[in-house]
């Protein structure tokens, strides 16, 4: 008898024994390994036995009962000595009582009230009818759990002086760029606030502006010849090679942002006319032209290495459970890896941007005016466009006026 078998004998998980090879079944539907598979039922098989040990039900099993298994002093059959369980051992069982939470044999976790139920109120505003991305509604919503202890509750007593005395509070303890993105979020939630008739109106304007020099600094791009070096290094990779070498190529052609990249779906790639679907922010849709070599790197992604998953997301994680990018960031760490392996040792930056700059540089170079590359990069202001051309030596030198040399008193 192996040891799998004799770990099962000793451990009797129980009325939760069908349970389990569900769960296996469902970690195989999502192309788990066998040996990855053995482990968690193995994590569950424990968790299920410690169950009847501990004389707890199904029925009441919470957060707390997870916490429990996880710190008990195993003694549990199959000659267990440990002092505590590891915390991989414990996220496994874990990832069990969600299976079972998502089954209906457990019960779900409880909610915990919001001490501020207008916050979810305005999350739906933000979603529905300013269009924001999940992460930036998440932003604000982190931002206002801070200042909302100082400005209370009762909406209909804020006034100027109460915003104000916030804002410069919190002046003292921050720098500028945090201080930008909480008082963008306070003028947000109060522009929100007046619209549902809770707050009086033009209360946003109370607040006081965070002085920047506005597009003062360089933008940061790479060469054309380096931007070719770092697409070439996805042939180094030996998995998802195709994959990266397809999303490098998307931002170094087309300007996108890693955003994009991120949420593009299979519906959006028109094949027949050689377009691409975006919706960027504020859920403004617009069609762009597929480069040649970006399509052909799209559908040898999507026909060779892009696992077979009933997934409407382009780009999958290449480790089981094959999922979309929870966030844009995993964008920026492919960039990021790809600047190494290309040798580019000082790179101006190492995000996904660092591409589109790159891109909107070489565009201009190129020849092509400051609309056009407005209308690929999906700028609402041309002042946003024009900030690139600052770069541009030759342009520059064709606009310069001659130095006056000395005038006259």
């Amino acid at each position: 008898m192996d040891a799998n078998s004799r770990n099962r004998w000793f451990l009797d998980p129980g009325p939760l024994s069908s349970w389990i090879d569900q769960f296996a079944d469902d970690l195989a539907a999502q192309r788990y390994t066998p040996l990855t598979i053995e482990g968690y039922t193995a994590s569950a098989r424990h968790f299920a036995a410690w169950l009847g040990c501990a004389g707890i039900s199904i029925d009441l099993i919470d957060d707390d009962v997870v916490r429990r298994f996880a710190e008990h002093r195993c003694r549990c059959p199959g000659r267990r000595q440990w002092l505590r369980i590891s915390p991989k051992y414990s996220r496994r069982a874990r990832r069990f009582v969600v299976f079972l939470q998502k089954e209906g044999v457990a019960r779900p976790p409880l909610k915990v009230a919001s001490p501020y139920p207008l916050l979810d109120d305005y999350q739906s505003w933000l979603r529905v009818h300013r269009g924001l991305a999940e992460r930036t509604i998440a932003r604000h919503l982190r931002h206002l759990h801070k200042l909302l202890p100082e400005l209370g509750t009762p909406t209909l007593d804020y006034d100027a002086a109460l915003i104000r005395n916030v804002v410069r509070e919190w002046r003292e303890r921050t720098g500028p760029a945090d201080l930008r993105t909480i008082t963008s979020a306070l003028r947000s939630y109060l522009r929100f606030l007046a619209g549902v008739g809770l707050c009086r109106p033009n209360l946003d304007h109370a607040i006081p502006p965070v002085l920047q020099w506005r597009l003062s600094s360089l933008p940061r791009y790479l060469a054309a010849a380096d931007v070719e070096r770092v697409i070439a290094s996805c042939d180094q990779l030996t998995r998802g090679r195709l994959r990266d070498r397809a999303i490098l190529l998307l931002l170094a052609r087309l300007g996108l942002r890693a955003g994009d990249v991120a949420g593009l779906r299979l519906s959006d790639i028109e094949w027949t006319s050689g377009m691409l679907r975006l919706s960027g922010k504020a859920r403004r849709q617009v069609r762009l032209p597929l480069p040649q070599d970006v399509g052909d790197a799209l559908l040898a992604y999507i026909e060779q290495e892009r696992p077979r998953m009933h997934q409407e997301a382009v780009f999958l994680t290449m480790i089981a459970p094959y999922r979309s990018f929870a966030q844009s960031s995993h964008v920026s760490t492919i960039v990021a890896l790809a600047l190494k392996r290309a040798g580019i040792s000082d790179p101006p930056s190492t995000g996904a941007c660092l591409l589109r700059h790159s891109a909107a540089t070489s565009m201009l170079r190129s020849g092509a005016t400051l609309e056009a590359v407005g209308t690929v990069l999906r700028h609402r202001s041309l002042d946003m466009t024009a900030h690139y051309a600052k770069v541009d030596a030759a342009m520059l030198e064709q606009v310069a006026q001659p130095w006056p040399g000395e005038l006259p008193c």
